[in-house]
């Protein structure tokens, strides 16, 4: 392992990289995704890894080079335009979804469960359906996982997620105007804690610094590293892909 590292860390920076916007699984914002030598275009499906897995996404901005400057990370790529074989498997997937997804809400409302469903999904290699679901409280849903063995047979998983997960997937406009920091760009969420942002004597009990889902917004991790600067406690917040470290030109008074 270690030598796999550190061949990677001997290659050079690329001078650029040629992006591509994908929504994954048509869900949520769109995501930069490096996109190889492929050839695409608007609507196009793809195969990418997520989460140690194959999954889809369809695209929504065509390739686009950009200079690669570090210490921004190495977006990760697809690993190719779905085969007209892959697209047949992935219209079928989309379909069992919703069709999953309306089964599901009705026999959560008959069984009387409170959860909100935030997506579900099948699984391109395996016969497999994901929920993922929010709770305020422990569900036992063994009852409704047996059912929906029974209707689409296959395992089930049931995946309970929190507030902030469920913003990243779903997206949305912040009262900044904004599209959510976690759902466009944020690939490690390190959200700011009460105790930090109190610290910064910010009024923690103000509605306008709580986000679409209910928690401290993550961009106050941008006042942390306002305040302090390149401290270590910072450097943890937001780490480059190499660990050679980039001082950037020091700029006019």
């Amino acid at each position: 392992m270690e030598s796999v590292i550190a061949e990677e860390l001997s290659q050079p920076y690329p001078t650029s990289v040629r992006l591509v916007g994908v929504k994954i699984r048509d869900c949520g914002e769109v995501k930069k995704l490096g996109a190889a030598a492929a050839s695409l275009r608007c609507g196009d499906r793809v195969l990418l890894e997520l989460d140690g897995e194959v999954t889809y996404g369809v695209v929504y901005t065509e390739p686009y080079p950009t200079p690669f400057i570090p210490p921004m990370r190495a977006m990760k790529s697809i690993l190719r335009k779905a085969s007209a074989e892959d697209a047949a498997l992935i219209g079928r997937l989309e379909r069992l979804s919703q069709e999953a997804s309306a089964y599901c809400r009705a026999k959560a409302i008959e069984f009387k469960l409170r959860l909100k469903l935030v997506e579900v999904y099948g699984a391109m290699q395996r016969r497999q359906l994901t929920f993922l679901y929010t709770a305020d409280e422990r569900i036992d849903f063994r009852d409704l996982v047996r059912d929906l063995a029974r209707r689409f047979g296959g395992r089930i998983e049931m995946r309970q997620v929190g507030a902030r997960e469920e913003a990243r997937r779903l997206g949305g406009i912040d009262t900044c105007g904004l599209v959510l920091c976690c759902a466009s760009f944020l690939t490690d969420i390190k959200p700011v804690t009460v105790k930090q942002a109190r610290s910064l004597g910010l009024p923690v009990e103000d509605p306008r610094l709580l986000g679409v889902c209910g928690r401290l917004k993550c961009c106050l991790m941008f006042e942390m590293m306002e305040a302090h600067g390149t401290s270590s406690h910072v450097q943890r917040l937001i780490t480059p892909t190499k660990s050679n470290p980039f001082t950037p030109p020091s700029l006019p008074s």
